[in-house]
C-alpha cells in the first residue's frame, strides 16, 4: 500500500473531485486549509487545477492553498497537497447547476482514483458527493459509491456505515425503494449484514468484543405482533441463535425510542432495517461531524455524509467539518489496518 512506498510513514489519501458544481471543491479546499491535513497524511487530489483555481476566488481560507501537481502517484510530494489533472478540457464552473460535464467529470475524477486505490498505489480514498443522476453513463451504473466501490472490490457484500464519535449506525437495506424492505429483509442477507459490521468493528475501530444493537423494522418493534410480527418471526430468533455463538447482539429495540433516549450510546454500533431508519436519526445527531464509510472492503473508502449541496454551493457557507473528519477516519482506519512488524 502507499505508506509503504512514499518515504513516508504517512498514508497515502486519494480524494475524488465530485460534482464540481456541489460544494465538493469547497468542502476539499477548506479540509485541505488546514494544516493538520499534511502531517497525518499525503493528500492526492484527482481533479483540475483549473476548476480549483476558480472556487479559490469565491472562497475564504486561513491559509493560502497551494497544489503540488503531479501526473501520476510517481511523482507525488509527501510534504505537499498534490493533486493530478484528470482532464485536458477547460470546463466553466456553474455552483448549485447540475451539468452533463460536471457528471462527467466526477466519474473521470472516481475512475482514477479508484484504479490506484485498487493497485494499491492509495492507501485510501475519500470521495465528495456526485449527483447520483448526471454521473450516470455507460461505465457507472450504480445507485452511488457504495455499490460502485462493492463492484470494483468483487466481495458478496459491503456495509454503508455511518461513524461519528460516540455514534455507528449501519443499515442492512440501502439505496432501495422502501416498497422492497421487507421482501429484501432474510436472514441470510441479515447474517451477511451483521458479520460485515462485526468484522470492521473488530478489524478496522480495534473493539475486541463489539456489542451491536439491532433495530426492529415495524413501529415499536412489531408491538409484540400487534404491529408486525417481523420482529418475533425474524429478528428475535436471529439474535438468540447469534448470542448462542457468543456474539454481543441485542433488540430489536423501536427505533424512536432508543434514540429517543440515547440507548446508542451503550453499543459500539446500530444496525438499523433500512436507509432512513438509521440516516435520519445520525444526521440529527452528528451531520457536522458524520462519516460514511463502506464496510466490508479489501480498500477502504470514506466520505462525507452529506450531498452535492447544490443551494449553497459556491457561496462559501459549507461546513468542511464531515470531509475533514472523513480523512481522519480514513487515515485511522490504514493505521488500524497495518500489519504490526516486530
Amino acid at each position: 500500500m502507499g505508506y509503504l512506498t512514499n518515504n513516508s510513514e504517512k498514508p497515502v489519501i486519494g480524494i475524488t473531485l465530485g460534482d464540481f458544481n456541489g460544494i465538493g471543491p469547497e468542502v476539499i479546499i477548506k479540509t485541505l486549509s488546514d494544516s493538520r491535513i499534511t502531517k497525518i497524511c499525503v493528500p492526492i487530489v484527482y481533479g483540475s487545477v483549473k476548476i480549483f483555481s476558480r472556487y479559490k476566488k469565491l472562497i475564504e481560507t486561513s491559509e493560502e492553498l497551494h497544489f503540488h501537481q503531479t501526473k501520476n502517484t510517481e511523482g507525488i510530494n509527501p510534504k505537499k497537497i498534490n493533486i493530478i489533472n484528470c482532464w485536458e478540457e477547460d470546463h466553466e464552473i456553474n455552483p448549485g447547476k447540475p451539468t452533463a460535464e460536471s457528471g462527467q467529470t466526477a466519474y473521470i475524477s472516481l475512475s482514477k482514483a479508484s484504479e490506484d486505490l485498487f493497485s494499491g498505489k492509495l492507501d485510501a480514498v475519500v470521495t465528495a458527493p456526485i449527483n447520483k443522476k448526471n454521473i450516470q453513463s455507460e461505465e457507472f451504473k450504480f445507485p452511488g459509491h457504495t455499490e460502485f466501490f462493492t463492484h470494483k472490490s468483487g466481495v458478496n457484500d459491503s456495509l454503508m456505515l455511518l461513524v461519528s464519535e460516540d455514534l455507528r449506525v449501519g443499515v442492512v437495506t440501502g439505496h432501495i425503494p422502501l416498497s422492497e424492505v421487507k421482501k429484501s429483509l432474510t436472514k441470510e442477507r441479515l447474517l451477511s449484514k451483521i458479520n460485515v459490521l462485526y468484522k470492521a468493528l473488530k478489524n478496522d475501530f480495534g473493539i475486541l468484543k463489539p456489542k451491536i444493537a439491532l433495530l426492529g423494522l415495524n413501529p415499536h418493534a412489531g408491538e409484540e405482533g400487534l404491529l408486525g410480527k417481523d420482529e418475533i418471526e425474524l429478528l428475535t430468533p436471529l439474535i438468540e441463535e447469534l448470542k448462542a455463538k457468543g456474539v454481543l447482539i441485542f433488540g430489536p429495540f423501536p427505533a424512536d425510542g432508543f434514540f429517543g433516549t440515547k440507548q446508542y450510546k451503550k453499543f459500539d454500533a446500530v444496525l438499523g432495517m433500512y436507509h432512513d431508519q438509521g440516516l435520519i436519526p445520525f444526521k440529527t445527531l452528528a451531520f457536522d461531524s458524520g462519516v460514511n464509510y463502506t464496510s466490508g472492503l479489501p480498500v477502504i473508502r470514506t466520505s462525507p455524509d452529506h450531498g452535492t449541496g447544490y443551494d449553497i454551493a459556491g457561496k462559501n457557507i459549507a461546513n468542511e467539518s464531515s470531509f475533514r473528519e472523513a480523512v481522519f477516519l480514513a487515515c485511522d482506519i490504514v493505521k488500524n489496518r497495518k500489519p504490526v512488524t516486530v
